[in-house]
């Protein structure tokens, strides 16, 4: 669905470049997320691949095609949800959707089906200037379906919204992935990147410097360690105990005939531990 190699960008007056030598390959029928710090070229990469910046080194193709090439009938295929909602606020919810529908030749899911899709259809008839911010990032997601399209660009999509509804959004991009569709995300959440991205690529410094699916590069980061909860006198302790020689190890002997143990589990780093390795903590 989306191949890029080679990929360099720099802005006019820049220091350095945006972009130095990205390369990355997102198949069908799956999600993607890009992550790195503010100023990595997150967005930078996005722009190019949605056809908006032209002017780039190396290639990249969507569709099999040069985005910047492809016409009217590119953005006809593509969905975009960015980060900063661009809705009009003296409309309804409803009234907004109609408007973008009709921006398109055609926009096979009505209004009202897109606004069932994120929870918002008990509010298709306010305006949006009353919207919270989450409100309007789950109507800036709906506008982005409309068309169908086989191929979603979300910028981060559960800005501003409570837990349950960033967990019903994640719950929606899942299953539009497995409808078939692609999603190319990017994100600071690294929990939510974990739990719906087939595949990540850290981009740091205009390069991906590692990529990989989430659960293997969890592992590959975490420490060969035992993590046990157990209680005692009443209350809960967590102690780590190395995995090589646990069965002669005698404290995680003691613990296992004196303790209550509550749970045992390996550790595992979470993307916000590799994030850190690998990007340095960000800006």
């Amino acid at each position: 669905m989306i191949s890029v190699s080679g990929l360099t960008f720099s802005y006019k007056g820049a220091p350095g470049p945006a972009l130095n030598g990205v390369s990355l390959t997102v198949p069908e029928a799956s999600v993607y997320g890009l992550l790195g710090p503010s100023g990595s070229g997150k967005s930078t990469t996005q722009k190019i691949l949605m056809g908006l910046l032209v002017g780039f080194g190396g290639t990249a193709t969507v569709f099999g095609e040069a985005p910047a090439h492809s016409g009217r009938s590119f953005y006809e295929r593509i969905g975009v949800s960015f980060e900063l909602p661009a809705l009009y606020g003296r409309l309804t919810a409803r009234e907004n959707l109609a408007l973008f529908a009709a921006l398109f030749a055609d926009a096979p899911l009505s209004p009202d089906t897109v606004l069932d899709m994120v929870d918002l259809r008990d509010a298709a008839d306010q305006r949006i200037e009353t919207f919270s911010k989450g409100m309007k990032m789950r109507l800036n997601l709906a506008r982005a379906l409309l068309n169908d399209p086989p191929l979603l660009f979300l910028d981060e999509p559960t800005t501003g919204q409570d837990p349950a509804r960033a967990r019903t959004t994640r719950h929606l991009i899942a299953r539009l992935r497995d409808r078939g569709k692609t999603v190319f995300l990017t994100t600071h959440n690294m929990s939510e990147a974990a739990e719906i991205c087939d595949t990540v690529g850290f981009l740091v410094d205009g390069r991906i410097a590692l990529e990989g699916r989430p659960a293997e590069l969890m592992a590959q980061f975490g420490k060969p360690e035992l993590v046990a909860t157990a209680r005692r006198n009443g209350a809960l302790t967590t102690e780590h105990f190395a995995m090589e020689g646990l069965a002669g190890n005698a404290a995680f002997q003691d613990l296992l005939q004196t303790g209550d143990i509550v749970s045992l589990h390996t550790r595992e780093a979470s993307l916000d531990d590799i994030f850190v390795a690998v990007a340095g903590g960000g800006k």
